[in-house]
């Protein structure tokens, strides 16, 4: 969910700030591994990947877990429930909203849970928290909960005034054995009915993605979550939990973080590294299409090469700027054979790739600028046909719920939409 930047003079600070940020964009595959491409077997692209995604994040592949996917907001509001009132000695969670509905909700699952003795630990976005009580909050901290507000809008004496860098993460770590992360924020737009058309956006039902691990990997997910919990100069805490042995058969998973105070947007570099080893397909969801540079010359480049590359994005948005800023590129990729598909009847929220049918990604990490230069962002990247496979049919029934863009129908759209889209485009770094 987006809420524009509101002072003037911020909104401009920050246009010159992302500007330096943008002019030398990191850089994506490495050259020794393109090189290599070029007389592997298809069936060794895979291994490419992971080869690069792990020169990036200097985090192995770790084998034994066990993935499930989780469709939409109820799904992952009972597997969240499931995992905080089974924990036994910690929960950590983070958070981008915590809104007083849902966070209602689960604030009385947290508060259960520290009364049985659970270690509770939580981080939620200032500016995604925006329009949440304090009471709420306050509630927490007084039943025993340590609450850690990410970047707080207001002067204070733990961390300077960051307006533009937030925390959009969604990650839950219980007992060290388990996380959930994706794009399922706690919300009360999960608890929507679908098929209920809105004036707004927050009011209809929407459409996203997470997954629930169990395994080796959760050990990842949890340094992250402490790392960003020592950035923000939260209280000192315990290390989490060991993480548990593998399971047999177990998929081989990665936790990456796009922390900006690094200088390193992992997970960008890695989907940039992905694309540009692709043989096959290359399958993207995002709740917000507003593509750098170099997501665009990715995309068209492995078009060029005959890979089936097909984008799902909003038809409808809590962001009428970020669409229309979207809707700038799709000629260019149009042209060049991108396949682009706006999802009907529910707000698109889901943030996720499947590429050769093996490599996939679900977090929390959007296709614009914002995700790739500003946020705190989490993904987990799971390596193996079987879940590319669950993943692939997703993306089938999103396809099946959208509106595909005809290129010859796209050409003759009106001015009035031409102007719309030539105004977000201007300020497409700050949507």
């Amino acid at each position: 969910m987006r809420r524009p930047i509101r002072p003037l003079l911020v909104a401009l600070m920050t246009a010159a700030l992302l500007a330096g940020c943008a002019a030398e964009p990191p850089p994506g595959v490495s050259q020794d591994l393109l090189s290599a491409k070029v007389g592997a077997d298809p069936a060794r692209s895979l291994e490419l990947m992971r080869e690069q995604g792990e020169r990036f994040a200097r985090v192995p592949f770790l084998p034994g877990n066990r993935v499930g996917l989780l469709i939409n907001g109820p799904a992952s509001f009972a597997a969240l429930a499931d995992a905080i009132q089974s924990a036994r000695t910690r929960i950590d969670m983070e958070s981008y909203e915590f809104d007083d509905t849902a966070g209602g909700r689960f604030a009385g699952l947290l508060l259960a849970a520290r009364q049985r003795g659970v270690e509770v630990n939580l981080i939620y976005d200032a500016w995604g928290a925006l329009d949440t009580s304090a009471a709420l909050f306050d509630r927490l901290r007084q039943g025993g909960v340590r609450v850690l507000e990410y970047n707080p809008l207001a002067p204070n004496a733990r961390v300077p005034i960051e307006v533009n860098a937030r925390d959009h993460r969604k990650l839950l770590c219980v007992d060290g054995r388990v996380a959930i992360t994706g794009g399922v924020n706690v919300s009360r737009v999960y608890q929507n009915a679908p098929g209920q058309p809105a004036s707004d956006p927050n009011d209809e039902a929407w459409r996203d993605t997470d997954v629930r691990i169990e395994g080796p990997v959760v050990a990842q997910f949890e340094h992250y979550f402490m790392e960003t919990w020592r950035q923000q100069k939260g209280p000192a805490l315990a290390e989490p939990p060991p993480a548990p042995h593998a399971f047999p058969g177990g998929m081989r998973v990665q936790a990456i973080d796009g922390a900006p105070d690094n200088g390193q947007p992992l997970i960008y570099r890695t989907l940039l590294a992905a694309i540009a080893l692709s043989h096959s397909s290359v399958h993207l969801t995002t709740g917000f299409f507003v593509p750098t540079p170099d997501i665009m010359r990715a995309l068209r480049a492995a078009a060029r090469r005959g890979v089936d590359v097909q984008v799902i994005v909003p038809g409808r948005s809590t962001s009428d700027a970020a669409v229309a800023a979207g809707r700038a590129k799709y000629g260019d990729l149009l042209e060049e054979g991108v396949k682009l598909h706006e999802l009907q009847g529910r707000i698109l929220h889901a943030k996720t790739a499947v590429i050769d049918g093996a490599w996939s990604a679900v977090g929390s990490s959007n296709l614009d600028w914002r995700s790739t230069v500003w946020n705190n962002e989490i993904d987990a990247i799971i390596l193996g046909n079987e879940f590319g496979g669950q993943m692939e049919a997703v993306f089938r029934a999103d396809v099946a719920a959208s509106k595909t863009i005809d290129l010859a129908a796209w050409r003759r759209r009106g001015l009035i939409e031409r102007a719309r889209e030539l105004k977000a485009k201007l300020v497409e770094e700050l949507l």
